[in-house]
């Protein structure tokens, strides 16, 4: 049986959960549509998750997905790390006032808890895998489970424990890379070769990830070997997506040639390798890139909030972290349903 069957989908389209950026309007219009529909819930409080997750199922009886960021206990408690000395040097430069939390992110456990509570469709899971005993729990509730690698050991480890399916995410994907082995940070793959390399050592469904922006694009993973294509930086742009004006601006103004849509990967804004638009921030800091002083993620993450919430309320685009894939040049302006029409036509 197909994955298409299985999730109960019309087309192979999924759209990809990006953290404060996917909204529940967002992942009910793609579901209706007869995608999968997302939303990135990493970032989000239990009570909101469980409400959030209630309100997608009053606006679309279709199969829709919750992603979450896998932490362990010790990543989501530790403050440990000091705040960087450039970093101080600019809040103290721009006047912005921090207050550090007392953890750097929410408790993992605590979010998977209102998935068994609350059953959805479909879980999907990034920056680290669940164990085989979390898997079974969620399909026991009717829930398929989709793990995220960036390696084809981090696929074949999701398979093992008995995932529904594996997102592949390619180097060229926007947001932060889903893989939390050491061999996908140090030799990231692009997408064609992880998934040629993924099927070679499992048969597990395969989802791919990673600059898909057109029908055609879709087209050449399933050849590859991939049953389904998700999709995140094409769905920036769409009236139902949830980021900020600026930012949206930033991503038309790179479709349009106003602004480079040249983009990077960089652990500077959270600690963890994420790609976005080339931005002042990025270049002002770049040397530090590979600084292994860098506080890890979530720890830089909680520290360089300010300078992101800062930025936004200023409306200034180059202090944002501007996450966007390499396909970037090829967004648009338009209402969700206009692009899914267009990738439709276009498969």
């Amino acid at each position: 049986m197909t994955l298409l069957t299985n999730l109960d989908l019309t087309y192979p389209i999924v759209q990809a959960p990006m953290a404060g950026a996917t909204t529940p309007e967002l992942a009910a219009t793609v579901s209706n549509f007869g995608g999968l529909g997302s939303l990135g819930s990493g970032m989000t409080a239990p009570d909101v998750l469980n409400s959030e997750i209630n309100t997608i199922k009053s606006l679309t009886n279709r199969p829709f997905m919750i992603n979450l960021m896998m932490l362990s206990e010790h990543e989501s408690n530790a403050l440990d790390s000091e705040i960087p000395t450039w970093l101080s040097e600019y809040y103290q430069k721009e006047n912005i006032e921090v207050a550090l939390p007392e953890r750097p992110a929410l408790k993992f456990a605590d979010q998977l808890q209102v998935l068994y509570d609350n059953p959805v469709p479909v879980a999907s899971f990034t920056f680290g895998i669940i164990s085989a005993e979390q898997v079974q729990h969620l399909q026991s509730l009717g829930t398929r489970v989709i793990g995220t690698a960036n390696h084809p050991l981090e696929a074949k480890a999701w398979a093992d424990i008995g995932a529904d399916a594996v997102c592949v995410q390619g180097v060229e994907a926007g947001g932060h890379r889903g893989g939390w082995l050491p061999q996908s940070e140090n030799d990231p793959l692009g997408l064609l070769t992880l998934i040629s390399q993924t099927r070679a050592c499992t048969d597990v469904p395969l989802i791919a990830a990673g600059g898909i922006m057109t029908g055609q694009a879709i087209k050449a993973v399933q050849t590859a070997g991939a049953e389904l294509a998700q999709i995140g930086t094409a769905f920036l742009t769409t009236d139902k997506c949830g980021i900020n004006e600026i930012y949206k601006q930033a991503l038309l103004d790179a479709s349009q040639d106003k602004r480079s849509s040249e983009t990077r990967l960089t652990r500077l804004f959270s600690g963890k390798q994420a790609r976005g638009l080339l931005n002042d921030y990025l270049r002002d800091f770049a040397k530090l890139e590979s600084a292994h002083e860098l506080p890890p993620y979530p720890q830089l993450n909680a520290m360089t909030k300010f300078m992101r919430t800062h930025a936004t309320k200023n409306l200034d685009a180059e202090y944002q972290s501007l996450w966007a894939g390499q396909g970037v040049a090829l967004v648009r302006h338009e209402r969700t349903v206009e692009l899914l029409e267009r990738l439709v036509k276009e498969l």
